[in-house]
């Protein structure tokens, strides 16, 4: 049996929001969505291990967002689809099935049922064009169509009031393309890679941060609940560490870790640090963007946090391969190059040097998660073989971090959490300003 891996992909409007993901799969060795029709027992086969997988995981799947899936005609014929929610799931079908008269009457009874169409590289022929009454997105390969099929195929496709997705945007060229020929939607690495435009503004999350306001006013603060919470934010995290290592606090040891630096400061300072951090907020509200890369790098540290319990020989810690992780994303959000930004908190070299050049066993643990990101299926292999992880154990940890990052998102992002101020968290700014204005006072003696 081969590896069998399942990946979703961001995609994007002309705006840089993401509206929802394509559920890539790879398995028997093989990209699932390209089989030739002829493949026989070999397309039954795959598709079968792929309903096998969603089955096991369709509530963790498709969570939260708009799905994009390729349906080949035996799971069209499984009823697959119906594994997901319709109001979250897009089925998509290339020429496979658009040429199989059967797959295609259960494409228009889904279709009936309300279910959303979408064509995969869809081409300017007759049997793509009668299918225009039934589908509501195209999908376009930017990379090998011609210049005159795309103009045409857009056109057409905004005259009777469908969408386009420019698929296999790898480079800025195609990107700028794409955006002149006025499509609604992209998808690719570079649109993946590139997410939105930098944040620059230090932004953290707001219903984590009043999550922190009332632990710290506690009784009994609670160190691990507090910990937790920091541990959600990168740049709630990557602020209390280098406070923490500041000249005020220097210490013989330099605080490496979320839980040393909580102590270090001890609670009256770390409800300064709060109260300091909540007069900032005005100015500093978390937008869209700086959104996007917190809940990434937090993707990011639990994947490569649960992946150390399976790598081999790893020179560093569960809790560091945390931290390396969740600052992968902090040149996008503090405005400073990544190398600058590191040199601000103690980090092991190891993480260093696998943030800034993938290099060493933690370099591969970094490019590991990265190339999962991509759906880079050779890469995925020959890395997880490396570090000794059982390649049949990703697709499980992918879907259960993302399903915790999905879970605790929606908590943390709820109107409720951001807009209403949770009990106790006025009371942390008076308390705070006491010792504001104490340390004031001892500054200015």
């Amino acid at each position: 049996m081969g590896s069998k891996f399942i990946v979703r992909q961001p995609i994007k409007n002309t705006a840089k929001q993401i509206i929802g993901y394509e559920i890539m799969y790879y398995g028997e060795n093989q990209a699932y969505g390209v089989e030739e029709p002829s493949a026989g027992s070999r397309d039954y086969a795959v598709a079968d291990t792929v309903y096998n997988v969603l089955t096991q995981n369709a509530d963790k799947a498709l969570k939260g967002s708009l799905n994009f899936m390729t349906f080949n005609t035996t799971l069209l014929m499984k009823k697959a689809p119906r594994l997901f929610e319709k109001s979250s799931l897009v089925i998509q079908i290339d020429d496979s099935v658009i040429i199989h008269p059967l797959a295609m009457h259960f494409v228009q009874q889904f279709a009936k049922e309300g279910y959303k169409i979408a064509v995969n590289e869809f081409q300017f022929v007759p049997r793509y064009i009668s299918l225009m009454g039934e589908i509501d997105y195209i999908k376009l390969n930017f990379r090998t169509t011609s210049d005159a099929m795309l103009y045409n195929v857009v056109e057409l496709a905004h005259k009777m009031g469908k969408q386009v997705v420019a698929t296999e945007i790898s480079n800025e060229d195609l990107y700028e393309k794409a955006m002149d020929l006025d499509v609604d939607l992209l998808e690719g690495s570079y649109v993946a890679e590139t997410l939105a435009t930098r944040a620059h503004n230090s932004g953290y999350l707001e219903g984590n941060f009043f999550r922190l306001m009332v632990a710290v006013t506690k009784d009994m603060p609670d160190v691990e609940e507090i910990e937790n919470i920091i541990s959600m934010d990168a740049t709630l995290t990557y602020g209390l560490l280098r406070i923490a290592n500041s000249a005020y606090y220097a210490m013989r040891n330099r605080v490496t870790t979320i839980r040393q630096a909580v102590m270090t400061l001890g609670i009256g300072q770390l409800k300064q640090w709060v109260y300091l951090l909540s007069v900032s907020n005005e100015d500093n509200k978390i937008d869209p963007a700086s959104e996007e890369f917190l809940k990434l790098s937090f993707m990011r540290a639990s994947f490569c946090s649960e992946l150390m319990d399976y790598a081999q020989n790893m020179p560093i810690s569960k809790g560091d391969a945390y931290l390396m992780g969740m600052f992968s994303t902090l040149n996008y959000l503090i405005d400073a190059p990544l190398e600058e930004i590191l040199a601000q908190v103690p980090l092991p070299d190891e993480i260093r040097d696998a943030l800034l050049e993938q290099k060493g066993r933690c370099g591969t643990l970094y490019k590991l998660v990265l190339c999962y990101e991509r759906a880079d299926w050779a890469q995925i292999n020959q890395l997880a073989e490396e570090l000794g992880i059982p390649d049949n154990k990703l697709t499980n940890l992918y879907f259960n971090c993302m399903d915790m990052v999905e879970n605790t998102w929606q908590q943390l992002t709820s109107p409720e959490t951001n807009q209403i101020m949770p009990d106790g968290a006025e009371e942390v700014i008076d308390d705070a300003e006491t010792f504001a204005a104490a340390d004031q006072e001892k500054t200015n003696d």
